[in-house]
């Protein structure tokens, strides 16, 4: 489909041409170069700079479409933009003149301008109403599943109950040092937990913490039944319950989390019930409300490194990027850690100075996952809210095992979540680390290092060397399943 802005369209509208002029016309197409001038001296060229990168962005997040903008620059626009054969030499550059130096008369096209932009902008959004930016993600898929019938949608929601589920959930860890109670990240190290219907109650444990592990009703995994079960509005069998854990119970990863995780999922596929994710997200807000912050189900759920708060209405999660390469280092201390003294040696008021160093710790962090730019990552694992605390009052190994992290290697060191754990990055692996070059990463060496300062301190546990998980949660088996002959899903499910 091919779009033009003449003869149609807000492109050719009365408004945008009274907003253009007359003269120079600048063409972007899917495939093609935008030039950009290099001499500039009025706020129009910005103007015009920003409705080029506006389209571009709609092209970048839109390639099944073919967009041809064309637009006449103003006048004042053009004075500035080079000839051709100008452009291929050098030109000097020129700072725009200050708005103090500027004639009011310069000035005053300058806001006309301005304004008649933004009235041909509103007139888009009213005569295309299917144009959406591209982090319109939820309202897309809002009117996607609008156009989904009635009988479709009863047909989706209420699913086949089912005898016995198995659900692989991952570890976590959450914070990463300043995101408190909202930055965590899924790990690759998975417990599985089968459900059956059954005539008497029961839970089986094997694994990390089988024998801390509660044997009754208090038991996590059943509290995300009974909450699945509720939103199903069903009244919940008697069921009886397999856990194979490794997660390691109380140590900061995230085990509370993943029972949570694991029970909402596999009540709801016993349920036959599924919920509504895009705009609403579901699974998360009882997830979130049992646990009552998003750092670690977030994760459990969506896999990645997960950035989630409460908006005042409901709890959300966007997913920040995984740099490539990373490795996790896990210094596990043999004794668990109750998320209620770690807490409790926080105090209920920060002062402005650490609110302001974590706000622009968090910024950095988030940044350098996003950037990849992992040299940056030491900075924006920093805190000063939980860890000083945390590492005074509880945990001595704590800030000796980061100094020791970091000066082996590590891009960066922090408490796992509520600790006792404390975990490094390390970057540079490159496919499978058993046949790479082990002078090509430092997980090793970091690893080495935590073990002889945790010895040094008095601390004794175990490293486990391990990776970001890209997915979360999963259903691995189910009886019926949801696999036949014609449609088959990963594992035959």
């Amino acid at each position: 489909m091919r779009r033009r802005g003449r003869g149609g369209g807000w492109a050719g509208s009365e408004r945008w041409r009274r907003a253009s002029g007359r003269g120079c016309r600048r063409s972007m197409t899917l495939g093609g170069d935008l030039h950009l001038p290099r001499v500039y001296s009025s706020n129009s060229f910005h103007l015009w700079l920003c409705l080029n990168f506006f389209f571009f962005s709609f092209l970048y997040f839109n390639p099944s479409h073919t967009l041809v903008v064309i637009y006449t620059a103003p006048a004042s626009v053009q004075s500035h933009l080079a000839p051709e054969a100008e452009q291929q030499t050098h030109t000097p550059h020129i700072p725009p003149p200050h708005p103090t130096h500027l004639s009011s008369h310069a000035q005053g096209a300058d806001e006309s301008v301005k304004k008649a932009i933004l009235e041909a902008l509103d007139e888009a959004r009213q005569s295309h109403p299917n144009i959406k930016l591209p982090h319109q993600h939820e309202r897309k898929m809002q009117e996607r599943m609008g156009r989904i019938t009635t009988a479709e949608e009863e047909l989706h929601s209420e699913g086949q109950e089912r005898r016995k589920v198995t659900v692989r959930v991952p570890a976590t860890s959450a914070n990463l040092g300043p995101g408190f109670d909202t930055i965590g990240m899924a790990l690759d190290m998975w417990s599985e937990i089968t459900v059956e219907r059954a005539d008497k109650f029961e839970i089986i444990a094997e694994g990390e913490g089988a024998d801390d592990v509660p044997r009754d009703e208090t038991n996590l995994v059943v509290t995300g039944m009974k909450a699945a079960f509720a939103a199903a509005k069903k009244p919940m069998p008697t069921l009886k319950y397999h856990c194979i854990n490794r997660i390691p119970y109380a140590r900061g990863l995230g085990s509370s989390s993943a029972a949570i995780v694991a029970g909402l999922i596999a009540g709801l596929v016993l349920a036959g019930h599924q919920l509504p994710c895009w705009g609403s997200e579901e699974l998360l807000q009882l997830a979130a409300s049992i646990e009552g912050h998003p750092d670690n189900v977030a994760p459990a759920i969506y896999g990645g490194i997960q950035l989630g708060l409460h908006t005042g209405e409901r709890w959300t999660s966007e997913r920040v990027n995984t740099p490539p390469g990373i490795q996790l280092v896990l210094f596990i201390p043999d004794f668990i850690g109750k998320t209620s003294d770690a807490r409790g040696v926080l105090s209920e008021t920060v002062s402005r100075k650490d609110a302001v160093y974590n706000i622009g710790r968090v910024a950095w962090l988030v940044n350098a996952l996003s950037t990849s730019n992992m040299d940056n990552l030491h900075i924006g694992v920093e805190d000063a809210l939980h860890q000083p605390q945390r590492g005074k009052a509880v945990y001595k190994h704590l800030y000796p095992l980061i100094e020791a992290a970091n000066a082996a290697g590590a891009n960066g060191c922090f408490l796992s979540g509520a600790g006792p754990t404390v975990m490094a990055i390390t970057s540079g692996a490159s496919g499978d680390i058993f046949a790479q070059r082990l002078s090509e990463r430092v997980d090793w060496t970091v690893a080495e290092a935590m073990v002889r300062t945790a010895e040094a301190v008095g601390v004794k546990g175990q490293v486990y060397i391990t990776s970001p998980a890209e997915h979360g949660a999963q259903v691995v088996s189910a009886e019926p399943a949801f696999s036949s002959k014609v449609v088959r899903f990963k594992g035959d499910v």
